[in-house]
Formats: C-alpha cells, structure tokens, sequence
C-alpha cells in the first residue's frame, strides 16, 4: 500500500476508534441507559463512577485510555514517526470528543490522551503523577491539575524527542482537549467569578 494512503487509513481508523465511548458501553451494561442523558451527561470516567460505581469509573478510564495507546502502539508497528503517531493521538481525541457515530456527542478525551502520552513514553508517568500532585495542592481540584499535568507532557516532548514537530502536535492534542472541557480561563489563574 501506497505511504500517504497508509497515513490516511490510519488517521481515520483512529478517528472511528475514538468512536468508542467505554462509558457509553458501561452505562448500557449497567442500567441499560444513555449515560449521556444522566449525572453530568458525559460518557467519560468520572460520571461513570459517580453513577454506577468504582468498577464503572475504572472500566470507563481503561477503556478510553487504551484507544489512545493502541493507536500509538499501532503506529509504532507500522513504522510512524513519533509526530504522525501524535497526530493519530489527536484523531482517537477528536472522535471520543465529536464522534460521529453519537451525533457528535462525546466525551472530554482526556483518558485517552493519557493512554496516549503513556505509550508515547512511560517517562510520563512520574511526570503526570508529580505534576498532578504540584498543581493539585495549588488548585484544590481534579480537573484543572489534571489538565495542567497533560500540558506538562507536552512541553516535556519538546526535551524527550529530538524533533520540534511531537512536541507541537502534543500541544495541539492537549489544547483541544482543555477546549472540550469548556472552562473559563479564569479557573487556571485562580479568579473566582
């Protein structure tokens, strides 16, 4: 098969791949019900959790996180550079958050961003962990040092990879998914109201 039409089936296998929503498939196992429809209305992780137990929530955040790595993984075999794997990233991203198998209602992304990053390089793990911890005792919250430890990663691309280019599209993937989370920017610079 031709390269750029290997790249192509790629990039959209992982944009349908993303089209999986695990809390969507837990909820319907668990109460026969849209999650989409109940608690926050978002398939991912935490609503999981809070409707339908721990074993929703882990279920939910395996799931979504192993998209984001078995696409990484999947391009590692076919040969892919670091930065169109990256890209694949961002493909599994965008079809859990605008997956056109649910009316482009999905979830937030941010499991499979971090299955994603953690195939990229394990190295991420203490990174995310002790980034995570740092922000955490600053903001209080889950979700912003959550977010904040992603961005971490991705600035942390720019010294681990010798390129310039995964570095910038691991901003990319990190940015629009800080966007699906639809938070003021004022709740990054602690402003209230």
């Amino acid at each position: 098969m031709d390269g750029g039409m290997l790249l192509v089936l790629y990039l959209i296998c992982a944009y349908l791949v993303g089209n999986l929503l695990f809390g969507f498939i837990v909820g319907k196992m668990q109460s026969g019900g849209d999650i989409r429809a109940e608690g926050s209305k978002n398939p991912g992780a935490r609503n999981a959790g809070r409707l339908y137990g721990k074993k929703a929530f882990v279920l939910t955040f395996l799931g979504d996180a192993m998209k984001g790595a078995a696409v990484i993984i999947i391009g590692r075999l076919l040969g892919f550079s670091t930065a169109v794997q990256l890209c694949g990233l961002l493909f599994v991203c965008i079809g859990h958050i605008k997956p056109v198998l649910f009316q482009l209602k999905g979830g937030k992304g941010i499991s499979t961003l971090i299955g994603g990053l953690l195939a990229v390089n394990f190295w991420f793990v203490p990174i995310i962990i002790i980034s995570f911890f740092l922000f955490y005792l600053l903001y209080k919250g889950f979700t912003v040092p959550g977010l904040l430890s992603l961005l971490v990663c991705a600035v942390a691309l720019f010294f681990i990879e010798k390129e310039f280019m995964p570095g910038i599209i691991a901003l990319l993937v990190v940015t629009i998914v800080i966007w699906a989370h639809k938070l003021h920017w004022r709740q990054f610079l602690l402003i209230k109201n």
